[in-house]
């Protein structure tokens, strides 16, 4: 070991990367994803996220920073709000809700398992899950495999729509 330090070969050292995805203690698999492909702003009852207020748009991108340090497992049993409304952050509701304000979209495959994130009060961030079955299988023709730790976003709901109280 040297006595003397060599401050510009630390410095330099220091912008790598020390971890590793073989590393037992990074957790990438662990986290959810977002995917955004499958958005829809056509329906009257969805909010388009390109005309949010800033403010919003602010509190929507730091919620999906915070709920992908996790996986859907974590926010389907982490409860919020208190008394008759308290319950999971994410719900996973399997088939489109009958009494919807909200049409399925048509190039949503019919084996997804519909769910929605609660972020504020009232709004919601609906989309879909694959199911365990999909998991870890390949695609026919992509050969890339399904991940059911991904939630496809579909709508932005800020009036309780998708899931209206009977």
């Amino acid at each position: 070991m040297s006595k003397f330090k060599n401050s510009k070969r630390e410095s330099f050292l220091i912008r790598f990367p020390s971890v590793s995805l073989d590393s037992e203690s990074n957790n990438l698999t662990y986290r959810m994803k977002f995917n955004f492909s499958y958005f829809d702003c056509s329906q009257s009852y969805g909010e388009d996220i390109k005309e949010l207020e800033k403010e919003k748009s602010n509190k929507l991108i730091k919620k999906l920073i915070e709920f992908s340090r996790e996986n859907l497992k974590h926010w389907k049993n982490e409860k919020i709000g208190s008394g008759n409304h308290k319950n999971s952050i994410y719900v996973n509701y399997g088939d489109f809700p009958q009494h919807s304000n909200f049409k399925h979209p048509s190039y949503i495959p019919h084996q997804v398992l519909w769910g929605r994130f609660r972020l504020d009060s009232a709004v919601r961030l609906v989309g879909f899950v694959v199911s365990d079955k999909y998991d870890g299988t390949r695609h026919v023709k992509t050969g890339m495999k399904f991940d059911k730790n991904t939630f496809y976003i579909v709508f932005l709901d800020s009036e309780h729509n998708f899931y209206p109280k009977k």
